[in-house]
This record gives C-alpha cells, sequence and structure tokens, in this order.
C-alpha cells in the first residue's frame, strides 16, 4: 500500500464454494459486509453504476424516498437493556463519538479532519456548520481518492487491471455458485434491470455494492445526485483550493480484491437475501452517523440481528482489517506532510476515524494534538 499523495490532474478455475460455508456463517454479519462496502468503498461502485444504469432501468422508476426505520428504535423498543450494552461498550471506544476533529501543531496553521458517509441522502450531505467553517476556511483539501472525479482515469485503471474486478481466467461468477444461488442472483438483477450476462464475469464484490444499496440510493445515483464526498472535492475545485487524494483507485480495488473469494460470494449470496433488512440498516447508520456516533454502528447492527450474529462476526473482522484497519495506517501516513504544511481540511469515510488504530488515534500517536470539535 505504499505510493504518493495523489494531486489533482487536468481535465485458475474455481469450483462451487457455497455449500461448505453455508453451514459455518451466520448470515447477518455479512449482510453489514455487503452494507459496509457501500461506505469506504462507495467511490467504486460509482464507476459500477456507471456501467450500468444506462443498461436498463436501473432504478430509474424507484422513489427517492428512504423507508427505513432506525435499528436503534427498534432495539429501543424491543430491547433497552441490549441497546444499553451497545452503548456502553462503545463508550470505551477510543475516538468513538466524533465527526469532526481539529489537528494542530507548534509552529504550523491548523487543520481539520472531517468523517462522511459515502451517500447521497440529504441529510448527509448538507454539512455541519463547524465542518463547513473549517472547509471554507482551508488552503488545501483532501478526500479518499480525487481520481473518481475523472472518468477517464478510473476506465483506465479497470482497463489496465482488469483482475482486480473481473474474472480473466475463464472463471464464471456461475462457475462460483450452485443452481439455485445462480437463480438468486440473476432475479435480484432482474429486479434490477442488470442483464446477468452483463455481469458474469465481474468479481461478487462489484456486484455486493450495488446489490447493498437500497433502491432509493441507486435512485439517486442513477439521477446523478453525488455524494458528500464528491461535493466537497468539487466545491474546493471550484473555489480554486488545492486538492489532494490519499489513495489511488487502483488501491481501493486491491484492497477489496484481497479479500477470499469465499468471503466475496457468501457476502453477494446473504445480502440478497436479507435484501429487506438494507433500508433500516442504512437508516440506522445514517441516524448514528448524523449524531456523531461512529464506534455504535457495527455493534449495534449485530445487537438487533438474528440471534447468534454477535458472536459469528469473523466476516466483517476480515473486512475491517483489509478494508478499514490497514488503509487507516496508509491515510495517516500520507497525510502527515499535507498537515505539517497547515491549513488543510481532510474528510475520509467516517469509520476510519474511532479506534486505538483508527485515524485520529495515529495522528495523536505521531505527535499531533488531536482535538474533537463536533
Amino acid at each position: 500500500m505504499g505510493g504518493q499523495i495523489l494531486k489533482e490532474r487536468p481535465a485458475m478455475h474455481h469450483k462451487p464454494i457455497l455449500s461448505r460455508v453455508r453451514s459455518t456463517c451466520a448470515q447477518f454479519p455479512n449482510l453489514v459486509f455487503g452494507v459496509a462496502i457501500s461506505l469506504p468503498i462507495a467511490l467504486l461502485i460509482l464507476l459500477v453504476a456507471g456501467l450500468l444504469i444506462g443498461t436498463g432501468k436501473a432504478g430509474a422508476s424507484e422513489t427517492s424516498a428512504c423507508n427505513g426505520t432506525s435499528l436503534v428504535k427498534q432495539l429501543a423498543a424491543s430491547n433497552p437493556q441490549k441497546l444499553a450494552e451497545v452503548r456502553a461498550r462503545a463508550s470505551g471506544t477510543r475516538n468513538g463519538s466524533g465527526l469532526l476533529w481539529k489537528i494542530e501543531k507548534s509552529g504550523i496553521a491548523p487543520s481539520y479532519l472531517f468523517g462522511t458517509m459515502h451517500v447521497t441522502d440529504p441529510k448527509v450531505t448538507r454539512m455541519p456548520d463547524a465542518a463547513q467553517a473549517a472547509f471554507d476556511g482551508a488552503g488545501t483539501v483532501v478526500i479518499e481518492t480525487i481520481e473518481i472525479l475523472d472518468p477517464a482515469i478510473a476506465q483506465a485503471v479497470l482497463v489496465s487491471r482488469p483482475e482486480l474486478t473481473m474474472f480473466t481466467d475463464g472463471t464464471t461468477l456461475t462457475s462460483l455458485l450452485d443452481e439455485e444461488d445462480a437463480k438468486l442472483i440473476e432475479a435480484e438483477l432482474s429486479r434490477r434491470d442488470i442483464p446477468f450476462a452483463l455481469v458474469s464475469q465481474m468479481k461478487p464484490w462489484m456486484i455486493s455494492g450495488l446489490v447493498a444499496l437500497p433502491a432509493c440510493e441507486m435512485a439517486r445515483k442513477a439521477r446523478g445526485v453525488e455524494f458528500l464526498d464528491i461535493k466537497i472535492a468539487r466545491s474546493a475545485r471550484a473555489q480554486g483550493k488545492q486538492l489532494l487524494g490519499l489513495e489511488s483507485i487502483g488501491e481501493q480495488m486491491a484492497a477489496m480484491a484481497d479479500l477470499p473469494m469465499e468471503f466475496h460470494i457468501r457476502g453477494l449470496i446473504e445480502t440478497i437475501k436479507l435484501a429487506d433488512l438494507m433500508p433500516d440498516i442504512m437508516a440506522t447508520m445514517t441516524d448514528l452517523y448524523l449524531k456523531g456516533e461512529i464506534a455504535q454502528i457495527m455493534p449495534l447492527i449485530l445487537a438487533a440481528g438474528p440471534q447468534g450474529a454477535e458472536q459469528d462476526i469473523d466476516g466483517y473482522a476480515q473486512f475491517e482489517e483489509r478494508i478499514v484497519r490497514m488503509r487507516n495506517h496508509v491515510m495517516a501516513e500520507r497525510a502527515a506532510p499535507i498537515l505539517d504544511a497547515g491549513n488543510a481540511f481532510i474528510a475520509v469515510g467516517a469509520l476510519h476515524l474511532p479506534g486505538e488504530e483508527g485515524v485520529v488515534a495515529l495522528l495523536q500517536d505521531a505527535g499531533y494534538t488531536v482535538t474533537l470539535v463536533r
């Protein structure tokens, strides 16, 4: 995961594996995995959506209203003791609450770190006043990757490293599935007006990202509604601010591709099977995000799920290690020279902020004074 800070540029065959996975993996944690993809990896999903939305209606007829109910409310009504336990555990997470952090070092103009959620919900895409003020005063703005702003760069990555997103050895998605699961996926894609043949050579994690998003979110994306990170980047560009990225699209794709194929397959199947819960999970994430309670998100979703889900978290642990923790270190290391120049506004997915190896803690441990603003 090495590499430089990204500056803005001018304008072997597999056999079916699900049979040996089903008996050992609970469904709900892998549903969480499917939704989690839509957060730090949403930039990549936009690439896929851009390729697929034009093939059919792809949600164009869907309402843009999201009707999910937060699991916080459901758990408060059904099991307030469990909700209290989740909140107590989350309260012990280092830097577990808060979205906006001020970063200071002697002799350097202060900078700010802001946690985002990669969705198009208007409640999310309007930054809090304190964050907006920090953005307005910054000379440099940083997001996870600026390459997503340039379709030519994104397409070049897809062409130059096809093995990250596509099967290149003759494998197809169908060859990894039994007949029942193949029909399940085909039916879900058909419901979304996406021809199965179009994605049959696509890696499962790419498809998971599409089917994990509620219909309302896909409908807004189909209409070109931008999520918060993109809005931040475009505003910075329009105002003549220096715009930088901490990662490349290729690195983000490689992070997902590094996870085991079994993990991707079961995540795809289980996400589809539990699709009815997606609006509620998205509502939960949004509710907790807006309150800045980031450390509560995953524990609460697991606590509100089917019995036993909290004990079977191997899937999310793998995801967290490769997609969250390892990338946290990369982000913190690459942010350091930007912070040392001062007066920067850095926006990354909120799940990267909390924890002993969250970006906030890593910067604190590196000698910066990082204090909660909001």
